[in-house]
Parts: structure tokens; sequence; C-alpha cells
């Protein structure tokens, strides 16, 4: 019976110690590739782009988009920062700790929350992750865990499955833009494409969501899977050495060192170049961009240098053929079109719900549709966030599927 007793204390001691072992290889893997910047000293916070190589590496490891936990340590802790102008650890009113305000997660050390910032990002990081894997949040379908939209849910379990998070409003079906999710998105908007992309929006129902607006208790969800017809997003730090990228924007600068304080030359939007080598953080450490410097080259390598990460998509393949619908040329992503019968007005959303015109529509003409969203009757959206009207004014019409098998070839 005593050596039963030993043996299951040793095999206990050998898991722990292998557990131990394991914990302390993921984080040094990841923290050793941010040695150039040098250690972190005690009680002071790492430069800019120090951080932004830490948690980069971090969201890496842990097979997060980049985009995403970069968002998050943005709307949890604004600067990036461990400790406030005094050195001491910052610790919210809600007893948020450190630069991934650590909130209610006992099991982690606390006094290594508030002082070791290696630690604090790593635990940030395994929070989202398994926010990721839980099997009580929507995802989308045939998507992973590299497409940044199919983390919204995830971003939004960071924060809490709480009402007040609800993606719609209960009474009105409007989008609820408070919500921790939406702010974290909106981050990466603005910081990882810097405002020049708009990532894919879910086609969300007010029946989706099931909890009492006056109450803590957590939303029941009802829809456990959503197809999105926007365009989604793959992380931008998975391009390897001989990928070919698109231009997202015009006149984007092609500079001659990672720094937009380097040399530079305009490329047009569309221009494809080739991936030349690993991505490099800006040369400056004070620098507060977010986004990373691929090393490029032209297609007919006559130019070289680097561009920003955030106005860079994967060179997806043409079809073999052009395939036309009516007067206009079916693109994937493409789930209808509409032809206008009668002038009719072409308008945009604004954050309060209410339409806005953007200008008119003329009979006979014909436009893609993306996506649709049902307020206010119905809405066709055709693309740049603006939309068409469900009335008896346009023909709304989808793809067959011998087009469709056409478009795929």
């Amino acid at each position: 019976m005593k050596s039963i007793i030993m043996r299951v204390i040793f095999l206990t001691c050998l898991m722990l110690m292998t557990w131990s072992y394991e914990v302390t290889f993921a984080e040094s893997t990841w923290s050793s590739k941010c040695s150039s910047y040098g250690d972190i000293k005690p009680n002071q916070n790492p430069s800019f782009q120090h951080m932004n190589c830490l948690l980069t590496n971090a969201a890496l490891e842990a097979k997060i988009p980049p985009e995403v936990v970069k968002a998050v340590a943005s709307k949890e802790n604004g600067g990036w920062k461990q400790f406030d102008e005094n050195g001491q650890p910052i610790i919210s009113k809600d007893k948020g700790i450190g630069v991934m305000q650590i909130t209610n997660q006992p099991s982690y050390d606390q006094e290594k929350l508030k002082y070791d910032v290696y630690y604090n990002i790593q635990s940030g990081v395994e929070i989202l992750s398994n926010m990721y894997r839980r099997t009580d949040l929507p995802k989308i379908k045939g998507t992973g865990r590299e497409i940044i939209e199919n983390w919204y849910f995830s971003v939004m379990a960071y924060n809490g499955t709480k009402p007040s998070n609800s993606p719609l409003y209960q009474s009105s079906g409007l989008k609820n833009l408070d919500a921790y999710q939406e702010n974290v998105f909106a981050f990466i908007e603005k910081d990882s494409y810097i405002s020049d992309t708009k990532l894919g929006q879910f086609p969300f129902n007010k029946t989706d969501f099931e909890y009492d607006p006056n109450s803590r208790e957590n939303i029941i969800f009802r829809n456990m899977e959503y197809t999105l017809t926007d365009q989604m997003h793959a992380s931008a730090y998975h391009f390897q050495k001989g990928d070919k990228v698109l231009l997202t924007k015009d006149t984007v600068k092609l500079r001659s060192q990672p720094s937009t304080s380097s040399v530079a030359k305009s490329l047009a939007k569309n221009t494809t170049l080739i991936i030349d080598g690993n991505f490099l953080f800006d040369q400056s450490v004070t620098s507060i961009n977010q986004f990373v410097w691929y090393p490029v080259k032209t297609e007919d390598q006559k130019l070289v240098g680097y561009i920003s990460s955030a106005y860079i998509t994967k060179k997806l393949n043409e079809p073999a053929v052009k395939v036309m619908w009516g007067k206009t040329e079916l693109k994937l992503g493409q789930i209808g079109k509409v032809t206008i019968l009668s002038n009719t007005n072409l308008v945009k959303m604004e954050s309060n719900g209410s339409l806005t015109t953007v200008r008119t529509l003329k009979k006979g003409e014909e436009y893609r549709v993306y996506s649709y969203n049902s307020n206010h009757g119905g809405l066709y959206g055709v693309g740049g966030g603006s939309y068409i009207q469900k009335t008896t004014q346009v023909k709304y019409e989808t793809p067959s599927k011998s087009k469709l098998a056409l478009l795929a070839q």
C-alpha cells in the first residue's frame, strides 16, 4: 500500500513538474523573440515597440491574430502600460491588473500579475484563447482561428457575456456600439488597418440573444453559427516569403526602411507586391504604430522596400473566366443584384440607426449585393457601407447555380 501511495505522489509531482516546465517554456519562447529590446527593468514600462513585439509574439504563440490581442490591450489599457508614473502596478476600479487588466482570475498569481509584464500578457492571452475554445459561444461557419471576425464572441466573453455587451439592443434591434467587443473591433480597424478597412459584419437578429436587460445574468445565445457575406479578414501576420499581396489603398508608401520617417515612394491601389522576408517592427522604439513592416518587391523587381501590414491583403486567384450577369460581372462574395426600376436613393446608415441619402440611383442601373440587413424594411448592402432599400422601385435577384459554378472554376 505504501509503495502505491509513493508511486501516486511521484507521478503527481512528475505531472506538476512537466506542466510547470511547459508553461515556462511557452513563455520563454515568445518573450525571447523580443530580446533585442533588452531586459525589462523592475517597475518600468517597456518601450511601445518592445510591448508591440511582446503582444504580437504572445498572440502568435497562442494562435490568436495579433490584431485582436493588441486591440484588447488597447481597450483595457490605452497606453499598453503595466505601471503608472510612480512605478506602481496599474489597477483599475474593478480590480483589473496591468496591461491586460486581468480581473477575477484567482487561479493566476496575483502578485506576478502586478509586477511581471510577461506573466500578465501570457495570462491575458491564455484567458482569451480559453474563451475561443468555449462551446457555448457562436462561431462563423467554415472559418478558423486565423480569421479576425471569428474572435468577435471570444472578445465579448473576455469582458463578460452580460446584457451590456449584447450585439443588439433588445428594445430596438439596433447595433450596440457601446458593447465591449464593438469597441475592441473599432480599435482593430483604427490601429491595425488605419481606418481604411472595415471588418465583416454579422447578420444579427434580436432573436439571436435571450436576456433580461435589467439582470446581470449571462446572455443565452440562440444562434450558434453565422454566415458572413461581407469580406472577412485573415491576420496579416502570417505572410511568408514569396506570397503575393495587393495594396488595399491608393498612394500607399513603399518605405526604404521599416519606419514612417524613411524615404518613401507612392504606389497605386491593387499593385501586386511579393513578400520578401519576415515582418519587422518599427525602427523607432517610441513609435506608436501597431502594424508591422514587411520587406517586399514589385513583380518586375524594379522596386524593393518595406510596406505596412495595414495596407496589404493576400492576392486571390481570379476566376478563369469573367462571368457576366446582365450588365455587371459576377464577383466572389456577391449574393445577388439589384436592378433599379425607377429612380431611388442610395443610403448610408448612421450610428443612431437612421438613414441618410448618398445620391440618386437611375432607372435601369444594376448593383451587386453583398449583404442583407433586415432594418428599415430591408436593406441590400452594395459595398462601402452603402445600402439600397427594399421597395417596389427595385428588383432583387440571386445568381443561378450555373453562374456560381462558373465563378468557382
